[in-house]
């Protein structure tokens, strides 16, 4: 089933790119003003709780400096899901890295509630992200992508890397734990 919703904003996104390609710097303005609060909610799904704003807007100039690369086989929102989702894994294994260097006091073991858990104090979201957190990284990313941005499933397997029938079914069994999860007590 099509979505025109998706399609005028695959169409408004070409013709952004097209007119910042040639020389109007507005456009950019408004690529990053049409996607930048999608791309912050995929950063908190990934549990970067820090310098959320710093991830977007690297995600930003990576986009930028290869724009010319991009193909258009997906959504621009889908390839910058994709770089957000390489920055954030590398981000990782480098703090990884420096855990294996550094032994932690048990200071920083201590779970902080990030803006989300601030804003919204609703216990079903506390107990959803709790859910979630359970999840393996695959199921997580393909329950954020689905619920939280609304991609259809052709778009996800891109995003993670899979087949669109793999990603039914992590996104299935994210949906059964997260169900389990919210009924046991």
């Amino acid at each position: 089933m099509d979505n025109p919703t998706r399609d005028d904003g695959a169409a408004a996104d070409e013709a952004l790119i097209a007119r910042w390609q040639g020389g109007d710097q507005r456009a950019a303005t408004e690529l990053v003003g049409r996607h930048a609060q999608a791309l912050a909610r995929f950063a908190v799904s990934h549990g970067v709780r820090d310098e959320v704003e710093e991830l977007v807007q690297d995600t930003f100039v990576r986009a930028f400096n290869s724009l010319q690369s991009f193909r258009a086989d997906s959504s621009l929102r889908t390839w910058l899901f994709t770089i957000l989702k390489r920055l954030v894994l590398d981000r990782q294994r480098a703090e990884r890295r420096q855990r294996n260097k550094v032994e932690l006091d048990e200071g920083h073991a201590i779970d902080e509630f990030d803006a989300l858990d601030g804003m919204v104090a609703d216990e079903a979201l506390v107990r959803v992200r709790q859910a979630t957190a359970r999840l393996s990284p695959m199921q997580r990313d393909v329950f954020a992508l689905r619920v939280n941005e609304g991609l259809p499933y052709a778009e996800i397997a891109r995003v993670v890397e899979s087949t669109e029938g793999a990603c039914r079914v992590h996104y299935h069994n994210a949906m059964r734990a997260i169900k389990e999860y919210m009924t046991d007590d």
